[in-house]
C-alpha cells in the first residue's frame, strides 16, 4: 500500500470512528420507568373552582384514579389552602408525598418534593420533568396546552412557587379553599405546558391568579377547573 492510500484508509477509519462516537452520544440513555403516580385530571368539578373543599378535590383525584385500576394508592390533589375562620394555612407540597412520581405511561415528572419545587440550585437549574408532553390525564390523554383549542392549560394549584399558600395579604387565592364557583375572587393556577414570555408564565404551579371561580372565569383566561393528582402513598 503506497503512502496515499495509507493516509486515505487512515482518514477513512478517523471518519468512522468520529460518526461512531456522535452517533453513541445522540443516543438518549434508556428513559426511567415507574409505576402510575401522577396525572392532571381528565375532567374539573363541573362548578368551576369548587370542589367541597381540600377533601373533596382529593375525592376526585381518588375517583378519576379508581376508574383506570388505580384506586388502591391515596391520591391527594396539588393545592394549598390559606388561614382562614381559626384553621391554619396547609401547603401542597406537604401533603403529596414524598415522591417519585410517575405519569400512567410510566415516565418520571419528579423524583422528590425538592426536585418537583427546585428547591436546590442544581435541580433547579435541570428543573423537574413536569411539562405537556409528560402530564398526561389518568386515561393517558394529551391535555389542551397553549395553541390549542381550547386553551386548558390553567391547572388549579393556590399555590406559590415552592408550593406554599399564600398569605392573606395577598387576598384569596385558593377561591375561598375551594368552596367557591362565584364570578369573582381567583385561585392560582400553574401551566403544565410552562410556555409564555415572563418567567411566571413558565411556572408550572404557579402562573398567575385566575379572573374567577366561576367555569366560564377559568375558561376565559386558559383554564377548564383541572387540578395536579399526586399519590401520597
Amino acid at each position: 500500500m503506497n503512502r496515499t492510500h495509507r493516509f486515505v484508509s487512515s482518514a477513512l477509519a478517523v471518519s468512522l470512528l468520529t460518526l461512531a462516537g456522535m452517533a453513541q452520544a445522540q443516543t438518549p440513555p434508556p428513559q426511567e420507568k415507574g409505576p402510575f403516580s401522577f396525572f392532571v385530571t381528565s375532567v374539573g368539578s363541573g362548578k368551576g373552582a369548587d370542589f367541597g373543599g381540600l377533601a373533596g378535590a382529593d375525592a376526585h383525584c381518588q375517583k378519576l384514579a379508581a376508574a383506570v385500576g388505580a384506586g388502591d394508592k391515596t391520591w391527594r390533589a396539588y393545592l394549598s389552602t390559606q388561614a382562614v375562620n381559626g384553621q391554619p394555612a396547609i401547603n401542597a407540597r406537604d401533603r403529596i408525598g414524598t415522591g417519585p412520581w410517575y405519569n400512567v405511561q410510566g415516565g418520571l415528572v419528579a423524583r422528590n418534593v425538592s426536585h418537583l419545587h427546585g428547591d436546590v440550585h442544581e435541580e433547579a437549574r435541570i428543573g423537574n420533568a413536569l411539562n405537556w408532553r409528560s402530564a398526561l390525564t389518568e386515561t393517558g390523554a394529551f391535555v389542551k396546552r397553549s395553541g390549542d383549542t381550547p386553551n386548558e392549560h390553567d391547572i388549579l394549584t393556590g399555590s406559590t412557587p415552592d408550593g406554599r399558600a399564600f398569605p392573606l395579604d395577598a387576598g384569596d387565592r385558593t377561591c375561598k379553599n375551594y368552596t367557591s364557583s362565584a364570578e369573582d375572587g381567583a385561585v392560582q393556577v400553574g401551566h403544565f405546558d410552562r410556555t409564555g414570555g415572563v418567567a411566571t408564565a413558565l411556572s408550572w404551579n404557579s402562573a398567575h391568579p385566575s379572573r374567577g371561580c366561576s367555569l366560564p372565569k377559568l375558561n376565559s383566561s386558559g383554564g377548564a377547573g383541572y387540578l395536579y393528582c399526586f399519590a401520597a402513598k
